[in-house]
C-alpha cells in the first residue's frame, strides 16, 4: 500500500450519522420552540462542528445566550443518542482490516465533540483504529486547520509524505491542504461530487471498493 497512515474523518466518511444528528438538533431546537429541520437541511449544515451546526439551524438572529441553550440541550440529548440509527458505510470494517493487513495505521479525525468521536469509534470499530481525535476546542482548533491532524501524525510518527486524509466535504479538503498532505474525496456522504469539485477536490471516489483499489496502488 502506498501509505502508512490514512486519517478518516467521520460524519460522511465512515458513519452515516445524519439521521441521529438531525433528530438531536431537532430535538433542541423543539426544546426551545423552535421549528424542525428536515434531514437534507441537516445535510447542508454540518462539517464545521456542533457549534456552527446549531448556528446554522436555528432562526435567523437568535441571540448567543440562546444559540448556548440550544447547544447545550443537543450534546445533552446526543449523548444519549448518538448511535440510535447510526451506522458504518458498506464495506468500512473490511476496509479497516485491509489497510492494517498491508501494516498500515488508521487514524479518525473529527470536527464532532472528542467525546462522542471516541464512543462511536469504539462502539463501531472496536480495536481498529490506532489513533482518534475529535474537537477539542481550545486546546486544538478545529479542521480546516491542520491542528488535529498534525498532533495525530506526530503521535504515530508517520512521514506526512505517507499519509493520506480521506473526507466527504470541503472542510476536509482544506484540512488536508493546510496539513500538507495528500487528499482523497468521498461522494457517498454529506456532499455531492459537484460541490467537491467546486470546492477543490482532486481525487473523488464514490465507493469503498475503488477506495482499495486507490489505496493499494
Amino acid at each position: 500500500m502506498k501509505y502508512d497512515l490514512v486519517i478518516f474523518d467521520m460524519d460522511g466518511t465512515i458513519l452515516d450519522t445524519l439521521e441521529d444528528l438531525a433528530n438531536s438538533v431537532n430535538h433542541a431546537l423543539e426544546h426551545e420552540g423552535y421549528p424542525n429541520h428536515t434531514i437534507n437541511e441537516i445535510r447542508g449544515f454540518v462539517g464545521n462542528g456542533i457549534r456552527k451546526l446549531i448556528e446554522r439551524s436555528v432562526p435567523r438572529g437568535t441571540n448567543e445566550q440562546i444559540i448556548s441553550k440550544v447547544h447545550e440541550e443537543f450534546t445533552s440529548y446526543y449523548t444519549l443518542h448518538c448511535a440510535d440509527k447510526t451506522k458504518p458505510y458498506t464495506g468500512i470494517p473490511e476496509l479497516f482490516e485491509y489497510i492494517h493487513s498491508c501494516g498500515a495505521k488508521i487514524a479518525v479525525v473529527s470536527n464532532k465533540a472528542d467525546h462522542a468521536v471516541q464512543k462511536l469509534c469504539e462502539r463501531y470499530f472496536p480495536n481498529m483504529i490506532d489513533a482518534v481525535a475529535g474537537e477539542q476546542m481550545p486546546l486544538l482548533p478545529k479542521k480546516p486547520a491542520p491542528d488535529m491532524v498534525n498532533m495525530i501524525i506526530s503521535r504515530l510518527g508517520i512521514d506526512k509524505d505517507k499519509t493520506v486524509y480521506i473526507g466527504d466535504s470541503e472542510v476536509d479538503v482544506q484540512t488536508a491542504v493546510n496539513a500538507g498532505i495528500d487528499m482523497i474525496a468521498v461522494d457517498w456522504g454529506f456532499k455531492t461530487r459537484d460541490f467537491l469539485i467546486k470546492n477543490g477536490a482532486g481525487i473523488i471516489i464514490s465507493d469503498v471498493t475503488e477506495l482499495k483499489d486507490y489505496l493499494s496502488k
